[in-house]
């Protein structure tokens, strides 16, 4: 039991005799036992905060998968990054369009655009596949899906760091970004 003492003491003082101050004893039990109960309250009411996780592709290893997503070139846009926090990006397939060399900075003004044009010719969403390059570091990755989500893209990424083509890294090493 939680007891608090204010006696103020008593007896002789000076020769006079003074009557002796009762004891006054305070019981904190039930104020220990508030506290205790609202701290299991909003213990047990709140909610934890949950881990938000966005949603990536990536190419199955196996060739023979009958399941695999056929992409239409027009709507499609490929992301390399490079280093220097530099990227390159081109609409289509690679090689018959040529890559455009943009730093962080510039990105979601062209995915912005390039999803608006791939909208409005064929009515589908645009899919992107992101490939970092081995010049690139973990931030540029972060970036990149961080561009994503401000842009509202709403297909997951497809991630493809296994598949750089030839004639991408062939562009990226002469450009001085790979």
């Amino acid at each position: 039991m939680a007891e608090l003492d204010t006696s103020g003491g008593g007896g002789k003082k000076g020769g006079k005799v003074r009557t002796k101050k009762s004891n006054t004893k305070v019981d904190l039990t039930a104020m220990v036992d508030l506290a205790f109960l609202l701290i299991t309250f909003f213990m047990l009411t709140t909610t934890l905060s949950k881990p938000i996780a966005m949603d990536i592709a990536k190419p199955d290893k196996d060739e023979k998968n009958e399941t695999r997503l056929e992409l239409r070139a027009s709507q499609t846009m490929t992301i390399l990054l490079g280093k220097g926090n530099k990227v390159a990006w081109y609409m289509g397939e690679a090689g018959k369009t040529a890559p455009e060399i943009q730093s962080f900075s510039q990105i979601r003004q062209t995915i912005l655009d390039n999803k608006e044009k791939v909208k409005s010719t064929t009515g589908k969403d645009i899919v992107m596949v992101i490939k970092p390059t081995e010049g690139a570091n973990f931030q540029n990755f972060v970036d990149i899906m961080d561009e994503l989500l401000i842009a509202g893209i709403k297909t997951a990424p497809a991630i493809d760091d296994e598949n750089i083509l030839d004639n991408e890294k062939a562009f990226m090493k002469q450009q001085g970004i790979l």
